[in-house]
């Protein structure tokens, strides 16, 4: 199971309401006719993209004062992923993605696969995304040992990066609290755990 994540804000701060019934007509629009090989896709209002400047914001600009959106696609495999990236605009798509485009800043991407869980419930019920980072060259502890240990399968999910296509950490896990597995005395000497919480706002 892979996940293809985008995270975005709307180009105007003051069309929060618009922007989002463009997002949430384009995720419609997938759910009305899903790819071949789509699971599904979620919507979540997010606080801020804590790893990186926020989507929109330009060199040395302070980051708008309108929420962020972290968007899940979740697909079959790497051949699914393809099929998804042509049908979004394709034929029956295109004017729902084009709308949110047009109203959207710049964002950003990350690939993920699902190393420990169950889909689709975690997506679903979890409101707390805790991205875990290490540092370049550091040694890579078994992930049930380290990040999966505590956390209950049936409402959450540890994932992890596929392709760098972007700053984004490179574990993702998700879950109705912070599992014991990625509380800061657990993680080895340079890694970090940010917690985010999310508001589901799109489920289809």
């Amino acid at each position: 199971m892979l996940a293809y994540l985008f995270w975005h804000r709307p180009l105007d701060p003051a069309a929060v309401d618009a922007y989002e019934r463009a997002v949430f007509a384009f995720h419609r629009s997938l759910a009305r006719s899903r790819p071949v090989g789509m699971c599904g896709s979620w919507s979540f209002r997010v606080p801020d993209v804590p790893w990186r400047a926020a989507p929109g914001a330009g060199e040395g600009e302070p980051a708008a004062a309108s929420p962020a959106y972290e968007d899940w696609y979740l697909v079959e495999d790497f051949t699914a992923l393809g099929v998804l990236n042509e049908a979004a605009v394709g034929h029956g798509h295109r004017t729902p993605h084009d709308e949110a485009a047009r109203r959207s800043g710049a964002g950003a991407g990350g690939l993920y696969a699902l190393v420990e869980g169950e889909h689709p419930g975690p997506l679903s019920a979890a409101r707390l995304a805790v991205w875990v980072a290490r540092p370049p060259g550091s040694e890579r502890r078994p992930l049930g040992e380290l990040l999966g240990d505590g956390i209950d399968p049936r409402s959450a999910s540890l994932w992890r990066r596929q392709l760098v296509l972007g700053p984004a950490p490179e574990f993702c896990l998700l879950a109705g609290e912070t599992p014991a597995g990625v509380a800061p005395a657990r993680l080895p000497a340079g890694w970090t755990a940010t917690s985010v919480e999310r508001v589901p706002i799109w489920q289809g």
